[in-house]
């Protein structure tokens, strides 16, 4: 605490000032975590000071701000440090504090001028090339990256006392599906929340349980004894499947490719319809969903349209950054839809009138597929891939599928080939 303490200091991170009248005086905390390597040896023990950020107040302290991401951390909260001659001053912030929702960011140069001119005001340290980030371990192959969540899966197990149960070959059956008063209550309604809020986070890496942890999701708020033999059976799936991860090719970026799929009216308590859609970059799966829909759908068309402007919608922001990025896509983002009617509604004008309840995603849609920048086409539901976001799959369609995604065991490592 003492080494980050005198390193704010040194930094002028900011000024004891008088406390100024009528203002809001933002608190701070300490955080200690014990920061581990990838194979969970003991690193170092780790102390931050931070700011309260639940104590600002929108419109005046901070504008607009993004939801924080949560993370599994024990915090104690010492007396803190105080000035001994000037106990009732306050720190005026010079620059930014971890935990405040908004903060001054740095600028936009490059890693290495940016490594220049931190070094030049402060000591900092390259720590190489990233091999451990937030719980997930990057490996370099032959091919690439591999990013694993193997040792966080492990911990979710233990927590769930299942770290010796036995495998299964799918997340979720193919028959039937969850509602919301099916069964009795859950016994532990708070580890079942702990549970699927952690099985999120191994979504980052594990596209091929996104759909099964959707659905257990939505009973967080009043979970039955059904939903928490739901978790159990993608947890044990995820026994089966440790070592599996997200495979990084070698690829070009100058193509953009998505598939969209919808399961029209699926839920058995509103019959909304879900929605799922995966986006490659060049061979590199970068982006999914699976969600359910906001609105009922009153046909087929009408679900997997909506499906299709979701989709729109996510690899145009994927467009605009790779432009910010300088790496601009030139060819036409191709969209795969599985529904014949949600394709020609694309590209032809004389629906409309019989589509006037999805009349904004259509004209969306339609703007870009006349600008050349979208070509919405068909693809047969064999090798509709965005399937396995939406509906429970047989074993064997469901691997060639999760293959289709890059999900697959580690590669023989290469050190510094990538």
């Amino acid at each position: 605490m003492k080494e980050e303490f005198d390193a704010l200091i040194e930094n002028h991170t900011w000024d004891l000032v008088p406390r100024p009248p009528n203002a809001n005086i933002i608190l701070s905390l300490w955080v200690f975590r014990v920061k581990t390597k990838s194979d969970g040896s003991f690193e170092r023990y780790k102390a931050r000071l931070m700011g309260d950020g639940k104590s600002q107040r929108e419109g005046i302290d901070c504008d607009e701000t993004f939801s924080p991401v949560v993370k599994p951390a024990s915090i104690r909260i010492p007396l803190g440090s105080r000035d001994p001659t000037r106990p009732d001053h306050v720190c005026l912030l010079r620059k930014s504090l971890y935990g405040l929702k908004q903060a001054p960011p740095s600028s936009d140069s490059l890693r290495e001028s940016i490594m220049s001119k931190l070094s030049s005001e402060f000591a900092v340290k390259d720590l190489g090339p990233l091999n451990y980030f937030l719980g997930i371990a990057v490996t370099r192959t032959s091919t690439g990256l591999f990013l694993s969540q193997q040792r966080y899966a492990s911990e979710i197990l233990e927590k769930a006392g299942m770290s010796q149960c036995n495998p299964v070959a799918t997340p979720v059956a193919t028959s039937g599906k969850l509602c919301a008063n099916a069964g009795s209550p859950c016994q532990d309604p708070t580890l079942y929340r702990s549970l699927a809020g952690a099985l999120q986070y191994l979504t980052f890496t594990r596209p091929d349980i996104s759909y099964a942890v959707q659905q257990v999701c939505l009973y967080m708020h009043d979970p039955r004894i059904e939903h928490m033999a739901a978790i159990h059976r993608i947890l044990r799936y995820v026994k089966g499947t440790l070592p599996y991860g997200l495979q990084l090719h070698r690829s070009n970026i100058s193509t953009l490719l998505s598939y969209t799929d919808a399961d029209w009216g699926g839920c058995p308590d509103t019959r909304r319809s879900t929605s799922g859609y995966c986006v490659f970059l060049g061979d590199n799966l970068i982006s999914w969903l699976a969600k359910r829909q906001p609105t009922v759908s009153k046909s087929s068309a009408e679900a997997e349209y909506r499906g299709v402007a979701n989709v729109v919608s996510e690899t145009f922001w994927i467009r605009n950054l790779l432009l910010e990025l300088h790496c601009p896509i030139t060819t036409a983002t191709l969209v795969y839809c599985d529904n014949i009617s949600a394709v020609y509604l694309a590209g032809n004008p004389v629906h409309h009138q019989r589509t006037k309840h999805i009349e904004i995603d259509i004209h969306f849609v339609r703007e870009k597929v006349k600008r050349g920048d979208v070509r919405v086409l068909h693809v047969p539901s064999r090798y509709q891939i965005a399937d396995i976001f939406t509906k429970g799959l047989p074993k064997v369609l469901f691997d060639d599928f999760h293959s289709s995604l890059s999900v697959s065991k580690p590669a023989d490592s290469t050190a510094g080939v990538y």
